[in-house]
């Protein structure tokens, strides 16, 4: 039931951005090098931050204080770009804030060494930059979402429990939200970076999660699905 819900008011909050994005012109203009070639809104990944915000005040703790604390860093900087732009320094120095709070929410300080914390940041930075490249083709960035978030979740239920389902499911229903105004032939909305750079964020807090719980690397394969 709660599942619904979530669900119903992810579409609320959805369509409600939506009249935002469409006063205040947050959109995306076509280019040569675009797959598409209709003005869309921009920015409809804000779901993302939103679902996390339902996850921390239901599930709310030490661990999902940090990770909220981080998804919103991330989210607000990506948002920001999304409207006005800002430069790599700025978006670099918000993802290693944001880093740090998920580090923080898995307990990384003080179990590894600090060689492997800073190859940790640069890993991990790397992949959130390299997923937000997905966004603009319809539908790619909420369906690699759900393959990756499904066979987290295969993991976590029969191979190796590393985190609570629902820290799975809450971005699972996101991308289902957000995939029936994306994955359209003229999408309604674009997840513009607050969304593609906000899933990646909550990716790579669960790969991380399962990284340390089973001390293995090779989970991040997971990225090649």
């Amino acid at each position: 039931m709660i599942y619904l819900l979530i669900i119903a008011l992810l579409f609320v909050a959805e369509l409600l951005y939506f009249r935002i994005a469409d006063k205040y012109n947050i959109i995306d203009k076509p280019n040569q090098r675009s797959s598409h070639t209709q003005i869309t809104l921009r920015g409809g990944g804000i779901i993302y931050w939103i679902v996390a915000l339902f996850y921390a005040a239901i599930h709310f703790s030490a661990f999902s204080a940090w990770f909220f604390a981080g998804m919103t860093l991330i989210s607000l900087v990506s948002f920001w770009d999304d409207i006005k732009g800002l430069g790599q320094k700025v978006r670099l120095l918000f993802h290693l804030l944001a880093m740090t709070c998920a580090f923080q929410a898995a307990e990384v300080f003080g179990a590894y060494p600090w060689w492997a914390v800073i190859i940790g940041y640069i890993v991990f930075i790397g992949i959130v930059n390299a997923y937000n490249f997905m966004d603009g083709i319809n539908g790619i960035t909420g369906l690699y979402s759900i393959a990756v978030l499904v066979s987290l979740g295969w993991v976590n239920e029969y191979v190796q429990a590393f985190t609570p389902t629902d820290f799975i499911v809450y971005p699972l229903l996101a991308s289902l939200v957000f995939l029936f105004f994306n994955f359209r032939k003229r999408a309604k909305c674009f997840a513009g970076d607050v969304g593609s750079v906000g899933i990646a964020f909550w990716v790579v807090t669960l790969l991380l999660l399962l990284i340390i719980r089973t001390q293995d690397l090779i989970w991040l394969g997971f990225l090649m699905v």
